[in-house]
């Protein structure tokens, strides 16, 4: 028996096209940034890590070198150079604070007029109401007359490092001479033994 089949290849329906839409998920930021700083993060720490490691043996090492260097030097060498700085420096001090008269008699050597001469000498270091330090000499002696006091005063005035010179008390001895008294301060920097010895080097 035959069987009649009717095929047909033309489509009885109408094909509809399937379009596929592809719905794009929205681009999330917060994650890109969390990632972006987590990775950051992680290379830093990393750095950081091996940075120390890179620290710890420069300083083992420069801490090697410091101690090779230590031990070139006698501790016992050291030790002696270190008690001589402080003699120097305690020398050094008191040889500042040393005072010498010495300069006050030259002064007067080269200022005195043979017509007077001086038969008495005291000095006393004091300080003054701002707490530095005050030379006061006392002196007496004879003139050949009042003339020779006043040249002397002069020439007293004339140097700077003798300060208010005041001749006073004067009286007639029995020969026509003028006994009298003198008093004047000292510039303190110029009796400094220190300096005294800078001065004549």
């Amino acid at each position: 028996m035959e069987q009649n089949f009717q095929t047909s290849f033309i489509p009885k329906k109408p094909m509809l096209r399937e379009e596929s839409i592809a719905y794009a998920r929205p681009v999330n930021f917060f994650l890109i940034i969390s990632i972006f700083a987590l990775v950051t993060i992680l290379v830093a720490t990393g750095g950081l890590y091996f940075y120390k490691g890179m620290l710890v043996k420069k300083i083992a090492s420069l801490d090697n070198t410091l101690s090779l260097a230590k031990n070139r030097f006698e501790p016992s060498k050291i030790a002696e150079l270190q008690t001589l700085d402080k003699r120097l420096s305690a020398s050094s001090e008191i040889l500042s604070k040393h005072t010498t008269i010495i300069p006050i008699f030259k002064a007067l050597e080269q200022i005195t007029m043979k017509s007077v001469r001086f038969t008495k000498f005291s000095y006393d270091l004091g300080t003054d109401k701002d707490n530095k330090t005050v030379v006061n000499i006392k002196m007496s002696g004879v003139a050949i007359g009042y003339r020779s006091i006043a040249l002397q005063s002069d020439l007293f005035a004339k140097n700077k490092n003798l300060i208010d010179p005041v001749f006073s008390n004067l009286v007639l001895d029995n020969s026509g001479n003028v006994l009298f008294d003198l008093d004047f301060l000292v510039d303190p920097s110029f009796i400094n033994y220190k300096q005294t010895l800078m001065a004549q080097s």
